[in-house]
């Protein structure tokens, strides 16, 4: 039992573990196929994510098999966009997909109130879900929250077998669900500082091109670093360019030797 409660927690510490390149769907995605591979009677698992007003596929392990004929011809021709990229791709949603995404199902009891549900084949909460699930050849479901700070997000593990997902099999899961949540928020949180950082060096890049161009004007004009700032804001406003794309203009002339004829058709000349 010891090594085997080891090898899941370095397993899980493993998927969690945020990599170069990492988004959100495919850190997730981690996840689903850990899942399938290591939940008993774990045959599919699916990645929900929304609010109160829409749900959404977000990535699946392994991808569905194709619907029948009957149930395809009342479904949209595409899978959901976060799902264009997965192994998927070329199969068309079937109709447990779209019990998965309604508003008024299990689903929003997982992703809005973060209560999880265990669904077998003859339950009569979700007749439709139920019918929806059985016809792609599973007898139980577990609905579990993926509790993160933004949105919701879930896990629905799928099994052939009846009553599965019980005792050990939904603390297995459980775990994963847990792990997953905290994945999902720092690679949010890693890619919002990424973010925050690449503004920080575009604004440090902005405030050094233009200080180079007023300099240029201080040195020119005999202006002082307020009027040679207003200087080029006007042309800025009067050319109906950024600040930045004038300052550089104006610092690339400058190396080019083309500063004064620059400095006129811009209508900063002065004198």
């Amino acid at each position: 039992m010891t090594t085997d409660i080891m090898a899941l927690a370095e397993e899980l510490a493993e998927i969690s573990r945020l990599v170069e390149g990492d988004d959100v769907e495919t850190t997730l995605g981690r996840f689903v196929r850990r899942l399938v591979a290591t939940v008993p009677d774990c045959d599919e698992a699916v990645m929900v994510v929304g609010d109160d007003k829409s749900f959404e596929l977000a990535t699946r392990h392994p991808a569905c098999a194709t619907p029948t004929q009957s149930s395809a011809e009342s479904l949209p021709e595409s899978l959901p966009e976060s799902l264009a990229e997965s192994p998927a791709a070329d199969v068309r949603p079937t109709e447990f997909d779209r019990e998965l995404t309604r508003l008024d199902g299990p689903m929003r009891d997982v992703l809005v109130h973060g209560e999880p549900h265990r669904i077998t084949d003859t339950d009569e909460r979700w007749p439709n879900f139920t019918a929806a699930m059985v016809a792609t050849g599973h007898r139980s479901c577990l609905l579990l929250p993926v509790r993160t700070r933004g949105e919701g997000a879930g896990f629905v593990l799928l099994s052939t077998q009846p009553d599965a997902f019980a005792d050990a099999s939904y603390d297995v899961a459980l775990l994963f669900a847990l792990h997953a949540g905290a994945a999902f928020d720092n690679v949010q949180l890693f890619h919002d500082s990424r973010s925050l950082i690449d503004q920080l060096l575009v604004a440090l890049e902005t405030r050094a091109v233009i200080g180079q161009a007023q300099g240029l004007l201080m040195h020119r004009y005999g202006l002082n670093r307020q009027v040679a700032f207003e200087v080029l804001k006007r042309g800025s406003q009067n050319n109906n360019v950024k600040l930045r794309d004038l300052a550089t203009t104006l610092v690339q002339a400058h190396e080019t030797g083309s500063l004064m004829k620059t400095l006129t058709e811009h209508g900063l000349a002065i004198g």
